[in-house]
């Protein structure tokens, strides 16, 4: 009898050193964030959020994660598909749990370290924040953060990677955020021909119909679409008509409730713009050709403010482009493409 009990506290012994290695965590790897010479300061606070290994990982496997929604399917990479930058392709605006349908285009994610608002209207203003509009919204997701945390709780292997990335197996709604962010901050576009061109690398040049789109770029462009990252990340009014298919659309009024704010969006990023179509915040012009033809001769007054910048001194709107100086402008925006940015399997789901 006292060798049966000494043989038992051996296995509970054993069992419980085993328990306790299987348990056992690293101290997570830091990650260091490459950032291109010709770009900007992050806005992003990596102090409040360091970079690791698990917790990139655990970012991932959530920006992918279907359990996120309410249908178990629609995931953040349902509609932020790399190969296009990640936007929803071949949609004009999103589409959600049940086949429902928004009214605005899917934006790309990239570069997001460097913003500080979110979002066509602005109406995120952290980037911790800003996956909380689409995982509760019943035209995206559908879901609630309690729900969401109850399902991530209840998977073994959700227990492991959240006790890898931040020590504990709780997944919380910081945590979850936090792992999230750190996964998009990681998705740096920044390696395009454009990039190479300026940087001096790899004797790129810009042929002639691509130098010239760019000094037409610089003359008529850039005061919207500035800097590194190609947008002054303001919001404006460009003159497009009011889409009677959503009444509900106001721009960024929905967010100031300002009355000189409607239908004034976000200046978008044209990083990788030859990938990210269709365009606008409705998706409602399907190659840059239609967005060039809108700026010369389609521009009209739609009960808001217009941009100052895009009325003539006559008084008409819109830019004065020649198809000449279209075809050199589509030139140099393809240079825009980062091919290395949009097939890197760090940002891959599989």
């Amino acid at each position: 009898m006292k060798k049966f009990i000494l043989l038992c506290l051996g296995f509970i012994t054993l069992f419980s050193c085993a328990k306790n290695e299987e348990e056992y965590v690293l101290i997570p790897k830091k990650v260091e964030l490459k950032i291109p010479s010709n770009f900007p300061g992050l806005l992003y606070d990596l102090s409040q959020n360091p970079l690791t290994e698990e917790g990139i990982s655990l970012g991932k496997k959530l920006f992918y994660e279907g359990r996120l929604a309410s249908d178990g399917v629609i995931s953040c990479g349902f509609c932020h598909e790399q190969a296009s930058a990640f936007t929803h392709h071949g949609h004009t605006v999103s589409h959600g749990v049940d086949g429902k349908v928004g009214f605005r285009n899917a934006q790309p994610i990239q570069n997001l370290a460097f913003f500080s608002e979110f979002t066509w209207d602005g109406a995120a203003i952290h980037l911790d924040l800003q996956p909380i509009i689409p995982i509760t919204s019943d035209v995206e997701m559908n879901e609630t953060i309690p729900s969401v945390l109850s399902k991530l709780n209840s998977y073994q292997e959700y227990e492991v990677l959240f006790t890898n990335a931040f020590g504990d197996r709780e997944a919380t709604s910081e945590r979850m955020l936090k792992a999230l962010s750190q996964f998009m901050v990681t998705m740096i576009s920044g390696d395009s021909k454009y990039d190479k061109v300026i940087r001096n690398e790899e004797n790129a040049t810009f042929t002639e119909l691509e130098n010239k789109g760019l000094e037409i770029f610089n003359n008529k462009c850039t005061t919207c679409h500035s800097g590194a990252l190609f947008t002054d990340q303001s919001y404006r009014n460009n003159g497009l008509p009011t889409n009677y298919k959503f009444p509900e659309e106001e721009g960024r009024k929905r967010v100031s409730g300002l009355k000189d704010d409607f239908y004034k969006f976000r200046v978008p990023s044209l990083r990788n713009v030859a990938k990210s179509f269709p365009y606008m915040h409705d998706g409602r012009f399907g190659d840059l050709e239609a967005v060039l033809d809108f700026y010369s001769d389609g521009m009209t007054q739609n009960g808001g403010v217009v941009d100052t910048l895009l009325i003539k001194s006559n008084g008409n709107l819109g830019i004065d482009l020649s198809s000449e100086e279209k075809t050199a402008l589509l030139a140099f925006l393809n240079t825009l493409t980062d091919n290395t940015f949009l097939n890197d399997k760090r940002f891959a789901e599989f």
